[in-house]
Protein backbone atom coordinates (compact mmCIF):
# COMPACT_ATOMS: atom_id res chain seq x y z
CA UNK A 1 0.00 0.00 0.00
CA UNK A 2 1.11 3.53 -0.78
CA UNK A 3 -0.23 6.63 0.95
CA UNK A 4 0.25 9.84 -1.02
CA UNK A 5 -0.37 13.37 0.03
CA UNK A 6 -0.60 15.56 -3.04
CA UNK A 7 -3.93 17.30 -3.55
CA UNK A 8 -5.50 17.97 -6.92
CA UNK A 9 -3.23 15.78 -9.07
CA UNK A 10 -4.59 14.15 -12.20
CA UNK A 11 -5.76 10.61 -11.72
CA UNK A 12 -4.83 7.50 -13.66
CA UNK A 13 -7.30 5.99 -16.00
CA UNK A 14 -7.93 9.21 -17.94
CA UNK A 15 -8.05 8.91 -21.68
CA UNK A 16 -4.91 9.61 -23.63
CA UNK A 17 -6.45 12.84 -24.85
CA UNK A 18 -6.81 14.00 -21.28
CA UNK A 19 -10.63 13.71 -21.41
CA UNK A 20 -12.74 12.66 -18.48
CA UNK A 21 -13.92 9.10 -17.98
CA UNK A 22 -17.67 8.57 -17.70
CA UNK A 23 -17.73 8.48 -13.88
CA UNK A 24 -15.91 11.83 -13.72
CA UNK A 25 -18.37 13.76 -15.86
CA UNK A 26 -20.72 16.30 -14.33
CA UNK A 27 -23.67 14.60 -16.00
CA UNK A 28 -22.79 11.37 -14.20
CA UNK A 29 -22.45 13.17 -10.87
CA UNK A 30 -25.83 14.82 -11.35
CA UNK A 31 -27.36 11.45 -12.24
CA UNK A 32 -25.87 9.82 -9.12
CA UNK A 33 -27.21 12.63 -6.94
CA UNK A 34 -30.70 12.24 -8.42
CA UNK A 35 -30.60 8.43 -8.13
CA UNK A 36 -29.85 8.83 -4.42
CA UNK A 37 -33.38 10.22 -3.96
CA UNK A 38 -35.17 7.33 -5.67
CA UNK A 39 -35.97 5.22 -2.54
CA UNK A 40 -37.85 8.19 -1.05
CA UNK A 41 -39.96 9.07 -4.10
CA UNK A 42 -42.86 6.67 -3.54
CA UNK A 43 -43.47 6.66 0.25
CA UNK A 44 -45.84 9.42 1.37
CA UNK A 45 -44.01 9.47 4.70
CA UNK A 46 -40.30 8.57 4.49
CA UNK A 47 -40.19 5.29 6.47
CA UNK A 48 -37.40 6.26 8.85
CA UNK A 49 -37.86 4.94 12.39
CA UNK A 50 -37.99 8.20 14.37
CA UNK A 51 -39.35 10.45 11.62
CA UNK A 52 -43.11 10.09 12.33
CA UNK A 53 -42.43 11.29 15.87
CA UNK A 54 -40.51 14.27 14.53
CA UNK A 55 -43.40 14.98 12.16
CA UNK A 56 -45.68 15.28 15.18
CA UNK A 57 -43.36 17.89 16.69
CA UNK A 58 -43.16 19.80 13.40
CA UNK A 59 -46.97 19.92 13.29
CA UNK A 60 -47.05 21.36 16.81
CA UNK A 61 -44.46 24.06 16.09
CA UNK A 62 -46.17 25.05 12.82
CA UNK A 63 -49.82 25.07 13.94
CA UNK A 64 -49.92 25.38 17.73
CA UNK A 65 -51.13 28.96 17.35
CA UNK A 66 -54.04 27.87 15.14
CA UNK A 67 -55.18 24.71 16.91
CA UNK A 68 -56.91 24.79 20.32
CA UNK A 69 -56.24 21.07 20.74
CA UNK A 70 -52.50 21.29 20.12
CA UNK A 71 -52.31 24.32 22.43
CA UNK A 72 -54.12 22.32 25.12
CA UNK A 73 -51.89 19.25 24.89
CA UNK A 74 -48.48 20.70 24.06
CA UNK A 75 -46.23 23.66 24.61
CA UNK A 76 -43.50 24.85 22.27
CA UNK A 77 -40.94 27.55 22.93
CA UNK A 78 -38.22 28.37 20.43
CA UNK A 79 -34.65 28.46 21.76
CA UNK A 80 -31.19 28.43 20.20
CA UNK A 81 -29.97 24.84 20.48
CA UNK A 82 -27.71 22.68 18.34
CA UNK A 83 -30.46 20.45 16.95
CA UNK A 84 -32.78 22.55 14.77
CA UNK A 85 -31.99 21.70 11.15
CA UNK A 86 -35.24 20.29 9.77
CA UNK A 87 -37.25 22.12 12.46
CA UNK A 88 -36.25 25.47 10.97
CA UNK A 89 -36.48 24.47 7.32
CA UNK A 90 -39.97 23.05 7.69
CA UNK A 91 -41.43 26.34 9.00
CA UNK A 92 -41.50 28.32 5.70
CA UNK A 93 -41.90 25.26 3.47
CA UNK A 94 -44.91 23.90 5.41
CA UNK A 95 -46.80 27.13 4.74
CA UNK A 96 -46.49 26.38 1.02
CA UNK A 97 -47.02 22.62 0.76
CA UNK A 98 -48.05 21.38 4.21
CA UNK A 99 -46.03 19.66 6.91
CA UNK A 100 -45.87 16.15 5.45
CA UNK A 101 -44.74 17.13 1.95
CA UNK A 102 -42.34 19.73 3.34
CA UNK A 103 -40.64 17.11 5.49
CA UNK A 104 -40.54 14.61 2.62
CA UNK A 105 -38.81 17.12 0.32
CA UNK A 106 -36.25 18.02 2.99
CA UNK A 107 -35.53 14.39 3.82
CA UNK A 108 -35.17 13.51 0.12
CA UNK A 109 -32.46 16.13 -0.18
CA UNK A 110 -30.30 14.58 2.57
CA UNK A 111 -28.95 11.49 0.73
CA UNK A 112 -28.64 13.57 -2.43
CA UNK A 113 -26.48 16.16 -0.69
CA UNK A 114 -24.50 13.40 1.04
CA UNK A 115 -23.68 11.76 -2.30
CA UNK A 116 -22.81 15.14 -3.83
CA UNK A 117 -20.63 16.03 -0.86
CA UNK A 118 -18.69 12.76 -0.96
CA UNK A 119 -18.00 13.08 -4.69
CA UNK A 120 -16.99 16.73 -4.35
CA UNK A 121 -14.59 15.97 -1.49
CA UNK A 122 -13.08 13.12 -3.52
CA UNK A 123 -12.57 15.40 -6.50
CA UNK A 124 -10.98 18.19 -4.45
CA UNK A 125 -8.49 15.83 -2.82
CA UNK A 126 -7.84 13.45 -5.69
CA UNK A 127 -8.01 15.90 -8.61
CA UNK A 128 -10.61 13.70 -10.28
CA UNK A 129 -13.27 11.40 -8.93
CA UNK A 130 -11.65 7.99 -8.49
CA UNK A 131 -13.78 5.00 -9.53
CA UNK A 132 -13.49 3.54 -6.04
CA UNK A 133 -15.45 6.53 -4.69
CA UNK A 134 -18.62 4.96 -6.10
CA UNK A 135 -18.40 2.29 -3.39
CA UNK A 136 -18.87 5.01 -0.75
CA UNK A 137 -22.21 6.26 -2.07
CA UNK A 138 -24.53 3.61 -0.54
CA UNK A 139 -23.51 4.87 2.90
CA UNK A 140 -25.79 7.86 2.28
CA UNK A 141 -28.47 5.39 3.43
CA UNK A 142 -26.54 4.34 6.51
CA UNK A 143 -28.14 3.16 9.74
CA UNK A 144 -28.35 6.64 11.36
CA UNK A 145 -30.36 7.93 8.39
CA UNK A 146 -32.78 4.98 8.28
CA UNK A 147 -33.15 5.34 12.06
CA UNK A 148 -34.57 8.79 11.41
CA UNK A 149 -31.82 11.00 12.88
CA UNK A 150 -32.72 13.61 10.29
CA UNK A 151 -31.20 16.70 11.91
CA UNK A 152 -27.98 14.77 12.40
CA UNK A 153 -27.97 13.40 8.84
CA UNK A 154 -28.73 16.85 7.42
CA UNK A 155 -25.85 18.37 9.39
CA UNK A 156 -23.48 15.66 8.11
CA UNK A 157 -24.54 16.34 4.52
CA UNK A 158 -23.88 20.02 5.11
CA UNK A 159 -20.54 19.15 6.74
CA UNK A 160 -19.37 17.15 3.71
CA UNK A 161 -20.31 19.97 1.32
CA UNK A 162 -18.63 22.52 3.59
CA UNK A 163 -15.51 20.34 3.84
CA UNK A 164 -15.30 20.22 0.04
CA UNK A 165 -15.51 24.02 -0.05
CA UNK A 166 -12.83 24.22 2.67
CA UNK A 167 -10.52 22.09 0.52
CA UNK A 168 -11.29 24.01 -2.65
CA UNK A 169 -10.53 27.40 -1.10
CA UNK A 170 -7.26 26.00 0.26
CA UNK A 171 -6.37 24.66 -3.19
CA UNK A 172 -6.75 28.18 -4.63
CA UNK A 173 -4.98 29.83 -1.69
CA UNK A 174 -8.08 31.82 -0.64
CA UNK A 175 -7.42 31.52 3.10
CA UNK A 176 -8.82 34.89 4.17
CA UNK A 177 -11.99 34.30 2.20
CA UNK A 178 -12.22 30.82 3.73
CA UNK A 179 -11.90 32.21 7.25
CA UNK A 180 -14.60 34.80 6.58
CA UNK A 181 -17.00 32.31 5.02
CA UNK A 182 -16.63 29.56 7.59
CA UNK A 183 -17.60 31.67 10.58
CA UNK A 184 -21.28 31.77 9.45
CA UNK A 185 -21.08 28.34 7.82
CA UNK A 186 -19.90 26.69 11.04
CA UNK A 187 -22.66 28.39 13.01
CA UNK A 188 -25.34 27.27 10.55
CA UNK A 189 -24.12 23.68 10.70
CA UNK A 190 -24.00 23.81 14.52
CA UNK A 191 -27.62 24.99 14.62
CA UNK A 192 -28.55 22.13 12.27
CA UNK A 193 -26.93 19.61 14.64
CA UNK A 194 -23.84 19.83 16.80
CA UNK A 195 -22.49 16.53 15.48
CA UNK A 196 -22.12 17.88 11.95
CA UNK A 197 -20.21 20.90 13.21
CA UNK A 198 -17.89 18.68 15.26
CA UNK A 199 -17.27 16.39 12.29
CA UNK A 200 -16.51 19.35 10.04
CA UNK A 201 -13.93 20.51 12.58
CA UNK A 202 -12.27 17.10 12.62
CA UNK A 203 -12.18 16.86 8.82
CA UNK A 204 -10.92 20.41 8.37
CA UNK A 205 -8.21 20.06 11.00
CA UNK A 206 -6.95 16.72 9.65
CA UNK A 207 -6.83 18.01 6.07
CA UNK A 208 -5.10 21.23 7.09
CA UNK A 209 -2.57 19.30 9.18
CA UNK A 210 -1.60 17.19 6.17
CA UNK A 211 -1.34 20.29 3.99
CA UNK A 212 0.90 22.02 6.52
CA UNK A 213 3.10 18.94 6.96
CA UNK A 214 3.45 18.54 3.21
CA UNK A 215 5.00 22.01 3.18
CA UNK A 216 7.86 20.59 5.23
CA UNK A 217 6.72 21.75 8.65
CA UNK A 218 7.26 19.49 11.68
CA UNK A 219 4.23 17.70 13.10
CA UNK A 220 3.81 20.00 16.11
CA UNK A 221 4.13 23.16 14.03
CA UNK A 222 1.72 21.73 11.46
CA UNK A 223 -0.79 20.94 14.21
CA UNK A 224 -0.53 24.43 15.71
CA UNK A 225 -0.92 26.16 12.35
CA UNK A 226 -3.87 23.90 11.53
CA UNK A 227 -5.53 24.85 14.79
CA UNK A 228 -5.09 28.52 13.94
CA UNK A 229 -6.73 28.00 10.54
CA UNK A 230 -9.60 26.17 12.23
CA UNK A 231 -10.35 29.11 14.54
CA UNK A 232 -12.88 30.14 11.89
CA UNK A 233 -14.88 27.09 12.99
CA UNK A 234 -14.72 27.95 16.70
CA UNK A 235 -17.53 30.54 17.18
CA UNK A 236 -20.18 27.83 17.80
CA UNK A 237 -18.28 26.99 21.00
CA UNK A 238 -19.86 30.12 22.49
CA UNK A 239 -23.31 28.87 21.49
CA UNK A 240 -22.51 25.43 22.85
CA UNK A 241 -21.42 26.79 26.24
CA UNK A 242 -24.51 28.99 26.49
CA UNK A 243 -26.74 26.05 25.60
CA UNK A 244 -25.15 23.51 27.91
CA UNK A 245 -24.78 25.89 30.84
CA UNK A 246 -28.56 26.08 31.15
CA UNK A 247 -30.94 23.44 32.46
CA UNK A 248 -30.13 20.60 30.09
CA UNK A 249 -31.16 17.04 30.84
CA UNK A 250 -29.42 13.83 29.94
CA UNK A 251 -26.30 11.99 31.00
CA UNK A 252 -23.13 10.97 29.16
CA UNK A 253 -22.34 7.31 29.79
CA UNK A 254 -21.51 3.83 28.44
CA UNK A 255 -17.88 4.37 27.44
CA UNK A 256 -15.86 1.81 25.48
CA UNK A 257 -18.71 -0.65 25.04
CA UNK A 258 -16.88 -2.87 22.58
CA UNK A 259 -19.86 -5.18 22.03
CA UNK A 260 -21.96 -2.30 20.79
CA UNK A 261 -19.13 -0.75 18.78
CA UNK A 262 -18.61 -4.02 16.91
CA UNK A 263 -22.36 -4.16 16.31
CA UNK A 264 -22.40 -0.61 14.91
CA UNK A 265 -19.63 -1.44 12.43
CA UNK A 266 -21.55 -4.44 11.13
CA UNK A 267 -24.81 -2.46 11.04
CA UNK A 268 -23.44 0.47 9.04
CA UNK A 269 -25.91 -0.27 6.20
CA UNK A 270 -28.67 -1.85 8.28
CA UNK A 271 -32.03 -1.63 6.57
CA UNK A 272 -34.22 -4.76 6.34
CA UNK A 273 -32.52 -7.98 5.20
CA UNK A 274 -29.61 -8.91 7.48
CA UNK A 275 -27.51 -10.98 5.09
CA UNK A 276 -28.08 -8.48 2.29
CA UNK A 277 -26.93 -5.59 4.47
CA UNK A 278 -23.99 -7.50 5.94
CA UNK A 279 -22.86 -8.54 2.45
CA UNK A 280 -22.76 -4.87 1.43
CA UNK A 281 -20.60 -4.00 4.45
CA UNK A 282 -18.41 -6.97 3.56
CA UNK A 283 -17.94 -5.64 0.02
CA UNK A 284 -16.93 -2.23 1.38
CA UNK A 285 -14.43 -3.90 3.74
CA UNK A 286 -13.08 -5.95 0.83
CA UNK A 287 -12.45 -2.77 -1.19
CA UNK A 288 -10.70 -1.17 1.79
CA UNK A 289 -8.58 -4.27 2.23
CA UNK A 290 -7.68 -4.45 -1.45
CA UNK A 291 -6.41 -0.87 -1.27
CA UNK A 292 -3.91 -2.08 1.33
CA UNK A 293 -2.94 -5.25 -0.53
CA UNK A 294 -3.09 -4.37 -4.21
CA UNK A 295 -0.01 -2.78 -5.76
CA UNK A 296 -2.06 -0.70 -8.19
CA UNK A 297 -4.05 1.03 -5.45
CA UNK A 298 -3.07 3.72 -2.97
CA UNK A 299 -4.58 5.91 -0.28
CA UNK A 300 -4.57 9.68 -0.30
CA UNK A 301 -2.84 10.69 2.92
CA UNK A 302 -5.22 13.62 3.28
CA UNK A 303 -8.39 11.51 3.44
CA UNK A 304 -6.68 8.50 5.03
CA UNK A 305 -5.69 10.72 7.95
CA UNK A 306 -9.23 12.10 8.12
CA UNK A 307 -10.61 8.55 8.25
CA UNK A 308 -8.11 7.68 10.99
CA UNK A 309 -9.23 10.71 13.01
CA UNK A 310 -12.87 9.68 12.63
CA UNK A 311 -11.99 6.13 13.71
CA UNK A 312 -10.25 7.45 16.82
CA UNK A 313 -13.27 9.57 17.72
CA UNK A 314 -15.58 6.59 17.16
CA UNK A 315 -13.51 4.55 19.60
CA UNK A 316 -13.47 7.33 22.21
CA UNK A 317 -17.11 8.36 21.96
CA UNK A 318 -19.51 6.88 24.53
CA UNK A 319 -22.76 5.34 23.41
CA UNK A 320 -24.87 8.01 25.16
CA UNK A 321 -24.00 11.72 25.09
CA UNK A 322 -26.18 14.21 27.02
CA UNK A 323 -28.95 11.62 27.11
CA UNK A 324 -28.85 11.09 23.34
CA UNK A 325 -28.27 7.42 22.51
CA UNK A 326 -26.30 5.97 19.59
CA UNK A 327 -23.74 8.78 19.64
CA UNK A 328 -20.88 6.57 18.44
CA UNK A 329 -23.04 4.61 16.01
CA UNK A 330 -23.88 7.76 14.06
CA UNK A 331 -20.29 8.23 12.90
CA UNK A 332 -19.81 4.75 11.38
CA UNK A 333 -21.25 5.17 7.85
CA UNK A 334 -19.25 8.36 7.35
CA UNK A 335 -16.11 6.64 8.60
CA UNK A 336 -16.57 3.99 5.91
CA UNK A 337 -17.41 6.58 3.25
CA UNK A 338 -14.40 8.83 3.92
CA UNK A 339 -12.07 5.80 3.94
CA UNK A 340 -13.49 4.63 0.60
CA UNK A 341 -13.16 7.97 -1.18
CA UNK A 342 -9.53 8.06 0.01
CA UNK A 343 -8.68 5.17 -2.35
CA UNK A 344 -7.39 5.71 -5.87
CA UNK A 345 -5.46 3.90 -8.59
CA UNK A 346 -1.79 4.46 -9.20
CA UNK A 347 -0.76 6.10 -12.49
CA UNK A 348 0.52 2.74 -13.77
CA UNK A 349 -2.88 1.07 -13.46
CA UNK A 350 -4.43 -0.44 -16.60
CA UNK A 351 -7.24 1.90 -17.77
CA UNK A 352 -9.39 -1.13 -18.57
CA UNK A 353 -9.00 -2.37 -15.02
CA UNK A 354 -9.88 1.09 -13.73
CA UNK A 355 -13.02 1.13 -15.88
CA UNK A 356 -14.09 -2.30 -14.63
CA UNK A 357 -13.77 -1.14 -11.03
CA UNK A 358 -15.88 1.91 -11.86
CA UNK A 359 -18.59 -0.36 -13.31
CA UNK A 360 -18.42 -2.54 -10.19
CA UNK A 361 -18.76 0.53 -7.97
CA UNK A 362 -21.72 1.78 -9.98
CA UNK A 363 -23.36 -1.64 -9.82
CA UNK A 364 -22.82 -1.72 -6.04
CA UNK A 365 -24.51 1.66 -5.68
CA UNK A 366 -27.43 0.81 -7.96
CA UNK A 367 -28.05 -2.55 -6.33
CA UNK A 368 -28.08 -1.00 -2.87
CA UNK A 369 -30.40 1.79 -4.05
CA UNK A 370 -32.67 -0.87 -5.56
CA UNK A 371 -32.71 -2.74 -2.25
CA UNK A 372 -33.46 0.44 -0.31
CA UNK A 373 -36.26 1.28 -2.76
CA UNK A 374 -37.89 -2.14 -2.35
CA UNK A 375 -37.47 -2.00 1.42
CA UNK A 376 -38.97 1.46 1.71
CA UNK A 377 -41.92 0.45 -0.49
CA UNK A 378 -42.67 -2.46 1.85
CA UNK A 379 -42.38 -0.18 4.88
CA UNK A 380 -44.69 2.31 3.19
CA UNK A 381 -47.34 -0.37 2.75
CA UNK A 382 -47.16 -1.20 6.46
CA UNK A 383 -47.51 2.51 7.29
CA UNK A 384 -50.61 2.74 5.10
CA UNK A 385 -52.17 -0.29 6.76
CA UNK A 386 -51.65 1.04 10.27
CA UNK A 387 -52.56 4.65 9.52
CA UNK A 388 -55.96 3.58 8.21
CA UNK A 389 -56.95 3.59 11.90
CA UNK A 390 -56.79 7.38 11.94
CA UNK A 391 -59.87 7.56 9.69
CA UNK A 392 -61.82 6.59 12.81
CA UNK A 393 -60.21 9.16 15.13
CA UNK A 394 -61.86 12.59 15.43
CA UNK A 395 -59.83 15.77 15.58
CA UNK A 396 -58.44 16.68 18.96
CA UNK A 397 -58.83 13.16 20.40
CA UNK A 398 -56.65 11.90 23.22
CA UNK A 399 -55.01 8.66 22.05
CA UNK A 400 -53.03 6.22 24.17
CA UNK A 401 -50.79 4.41 21.71
CA UNK A 402 -48.92 1.16 22.29
CA UNK A 403 -46.45 -0.25 19.77
CA UNK A 404 -45.16 -3.81 20.09
CA UNK A 405 -41.51 -4.68 20.51
CA UNK A 406 -39.55 -7.86 21.25
CA UNK A 407 -37.02 -8.31 24.02
CA UNK A 408 -34.71 -9.98 21.51
CA UNK A 409 -34.38 -7.22 18.95
CA UNK A 410 -33.98 -8.57 15.44
CA UNK A 411 -32.02 -7.01 12.60
CA UNK A 412 -35.29 -6.08 10.94
CA UNK A 413 -37.00 -3.07 12.55
CA UNK A 414 -40.68 -2.54 11.80
CA UNK A 415 -40.18 1.27 12.15
CA UNK A 416 -43.57 1.73 13.79
CA UNK A 417 -42.32 2.95 17.18
CA UNK A 418 -43.24 6.57 16.52
CA UNK A 419 -46.02 6.10 13.99
CA UNK A 420 -48.53 7.46 16.57
CA UNK A 421 -46.95 10.87 15.91
CA UNK A 422 -48.93 10.98 12.66
CA UNK A 423 -52.09 11.27 14.77
CA UNK A 424 -50.76 14.69 15.78
CA UNK A 425 -50.18 15.63 12.14
CA UNK A 426 -53.49 14.42 10.71
CA UNK A 427 -55.84 14.65 13.71
CA UNK A 428 -54.23 17.25 16.01
CA UNK A 429 -54.49 14.55 18.66
CA UNK A 430 -52.60 13.90 21.84
CA UNK A 431 -50.33 10.84 21.70
CA UNK A 432 -47.76 9.56 24.15
CA UNK A 433 -44.81 9.06 21.78
CA UNK A 434 -43.10 12.48 21.84
CA UNK A 435 -39.61 12.99 23.26
CA UNK A 436 -39.25 15.21 26.29
CA UNK A 437 -35.74 16.21 27.38
CA UNK A 438 -35.00 19.52 29.07
CA UNK A 439 -32.82 21.73 26.89
CA UNK A 440 -32.58 19.18 24.07
CA UNK A 441 -36.20 19.28 22.85
CA UNK A 442 -38.33 22.40 22.48
CA UNK A 443 -41.67 20.60 22.83
CA UNK A 444 -43.32 20.25 26.24
CA UNK A 445 -46.25 18.10 27.35
CA UNK A 446 -49.07 20.06 29.00
CA UNK A 447 -51.61 17.27 29.24
CA UNK A 448 -50.50 15.96 32.64
CA UNK A 449 -53.66 13.89 33.11
CA UNK A 450 -52.07 11.27 30.84
CA UNK A 451 -49.32 10.50 33.36
CA UNK A 452 -47.49 8.08 33.35
CA UNK A 453 -48.22 7.79 29.62
CA UNK A 454 -46.96 11.22 28.63
CA UNK A 455 -43.98 10.68 26.35
CA UNK A 456 -41.49 8.30 24.74
CA UNK A 457 -40.89 5.42 25.52
CA UNK A 458 -44.27 4.89 27.21
CA UNK A 459 -45.72 3.88 23.84
CA UNK A 460 -43.40 0.85 23.44
CA UNK A 461 -44.65 -2.41 24.97
CA UNK A 462 -43.45 -6.01 25.05
CA UNK A 463 -45.03 -9.37 25.87
CA UNK A 464 -43.13 -9.59 29.15
CA UNK A 465 -40.99 -7.05 31.01
CA UNK A 466 -37.58 -7.05 29.35
CA UNK A 467 -34.42 -6.86 31.51
CA UNK A 468 -32.46 -3.60 31.20
CA UNK A 469 -35.20 -2.01 29.12
CA UNK A 470 -37.62 0.78 30.16
CA UNK A 471 -40.55 -0.77 28.30
CA UNK A 472 -43.69 -2.00 30.05
CA UNK A 473 -45.38 -5.28 29.25
CA UNK A 474 -48.59 -4.91 27.25
CA UNK A 475 -50.67 -6.18 30.16
CA UNK A 476 -48.89 -3.90 32.62
CA UNK A 477 -49.44 -0.88 30.37
CA UNK A 478 -53.14 -1.58 29.84
CA UNK A 479 -53.68 -2.24 33.54
CA UNK A 480 -52.05 1.04 34.58
CA UNK A 481 -53.60 3.20 31.86
CA UNK A 482 -55.56 6.19 33.27
CA UNK A 483 -58.63 5.45 31.17
CA UNK A 484 -60.46 8.63 32.02
CA UNK A 485 -57.64 10.64 30.41
CA UNK A 486 -57.97 9.03 26.96
CA UNK A 487 -60.60 8.76 24.25
CA UNK A 488 -58.93 6.00 22.24
CA UNK A 489 -56.41 3.20 22.74
CA UNK A 490 -54.39 2.36 19.62
CA UNK A 491 -52.56 -0.97 19.63
CA UNK A 492 -50.00 -1.19 16.81
CA UNK A 493 -48.42 -4.55 16.08
CA UNK A 494 -48.65 -5.47 19.78
CA UNK A 495 -48.13 -8.90 21.33
CA UNK A 496 -51.16 -10.79 22.75
CA UNK A 497 -52.73 -9.29 25.86
CA UNK A 498 -55.25 -10.30 28.47
CA UNK A 499 -58.65 -9.64 26.82
CA UNK A 500 -60.14 -8.66 30.18
CA UNK A 501 -58.02 -5.50 30.09
CA UNK A 502 -59.79 -4.25 26.95
CA UNK A 503 -63.26 -5.67 27.68
CA UNK A 504 -64.58 -2.19 28.49
CA UNK A 505 -63.29 -0.76 25.22
CA UNK A 506 -65.16 -0.85 21.92
CA UNK A 507 -63.09 -1.84 18.86
CA UNK A 508 -63.70 0.52 15.93
CA UNK A 509 -60.93 -0.68 13.61
CA UNK A 510 -58.80 -3.79 13.33
CA UNK A 511 -56.00 -5.02 11.05
CA UNK A 512 -54.07 -8.13 12.02
CA UNK A 513 -52.68 -7.65 15.52
CA UNK A 514 -53.41 -3.90 15.42
CA UNK A 515 -56.62 -2.56 16.95
CA UNK A 516 -58.13 0.85 17.62
CA UNK A 517 -60.40 0.93 20.66
CA UNK A 518 -62.75 3.67 21.73
CA UNK A 519 -62.85 4.19 25.46
CA UNK A 520 -66.45 4.00 26.62
CA UNK A 521 -67.36 6.39 29.41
Amino acid sequence: MTITASQGEAQPGARASGGERWWERRSTVVALVLIAMVPLLWPEIPPLTDLPGHLGRYKVQVDIGNSPWLAQYYGFQWALIGNLGVDLLVMPLAKLVGVELAVKLIVMSIPAMTVGGLLWVAREVQGRIPPTALFALPFAYGHPFTFGFVNFALSMAFALLAFALWLRLARFGRFRLRAALFVPISMLIWVTHTFGWGTLGLLAFSAEAVRQHDKGRPYIVAAVRSAVHCLALAPPLILMLAWRSGHVGGVTTDWFNWRFKARWLLAALRDRWQYWDLAAVGIACFVLGEAVRHKKLEYSRNLAFSALVLLTVFILLPRIVFGSAYADMRLVPYLFAVALIAIRFRPTADPRHVGMVALAGLAFFLVRIGGNTASFWIYDRSYDRELAALEHVPRGAKVASFVGESCNKAWFMHRLYHLPGIAIVRREAFTNDQWVMAGAQLLRIRYREAWPFLSDPSQVVTLHKCPREPYRSIDGALARLPRAAFDYVWLIHTPPHDPRLTAAFRPVWRSGSSVLYRVER
